[in-house]
C-alpha cells in the first residue's frame, strides 16, 4: 500500500502543480482537463479548461490534484504536507521556492530535532513543513 496526497484546488490546479514542477524539481505526469474527460457534458459551465485530475512525481512521492467546483472547494486546514531532505541546502531550497508569495508560519532554522526546520503556506494555499533531521551519530 502507498499513501499519496491529493490537494484540490479553486481553478488553478495547473499554475499549482507547474509551480510544484518548478520549486520542488519535480515531473507532472498528467494534466487532463474537464474537457477531455468523459465527464466533459456534465463539466461546470466554463470549466472545460479546468484541470479534473493531475499528478506530479516529487522525488519518490506522487502528488494528485484537481479543480474543484466552488460548491465542493473547502479551504485546506488540519493538515501540512511534511518534505523531507537530505541536506540543509536542499531544505533551504525548497522552502525558499514555497515562500515565494507565500506565509511563512516558523522561519526555516536548526532546532532541537533538526538541522533545519519551517513551515510555509504557499501562494495556493497548501500547507508545508521542511525538514533536513539532524544525522544521528
Amino acid at each position: 500500500m502507498k499513501l499519496n496526497t491529493y490537494l484540490h484546488f479553486p481553478g488553478n490546479c495547473h499554475e499549482a502543480f507547474k509551480f510544484y514542477e518548478k520549486a520542488l524539481g519535480g515531473k507532472i505526469v498528467t494534466l487532463q482537463t474537464y474537457g477531455d474527460s468523459p465527464a466533459a457534458a456534465q463539466s461546470p459551465a466554463g470549466w472545460k479548461d479546468k484541470i479534473i485530475h493531475a499528478r506530479i512525481e516529487v522525488g519518490d512521492t506522487l502528488i494528485m490534484g484537481s479543480d474543484a467546483p466552488p460548491d465542493r472547494q473547502a479551504k485546506a486546514q488540519g493538515f501540512s504536507l511534511s518534505l523531507r531532505f537530505d541536506t540543509a541546502a536542499q531544505a533551504e531550497r525548497a522552502f525558499q521556492a514555497l515562500s515565494d508569495k507565500g506565509v511563512v508560519g516558523a522561519a526555516l532554522q536548526e532546532s532541537f530535532f533538526a538541522e533545519r526546520f519551517g513551515m510555509v503556506t504557499d501562494r495556493f494555499g497548501t500547507p508545508w513543513m521542511v525538514l533536513c533531521e539532524k544525522k544521528q551519530g
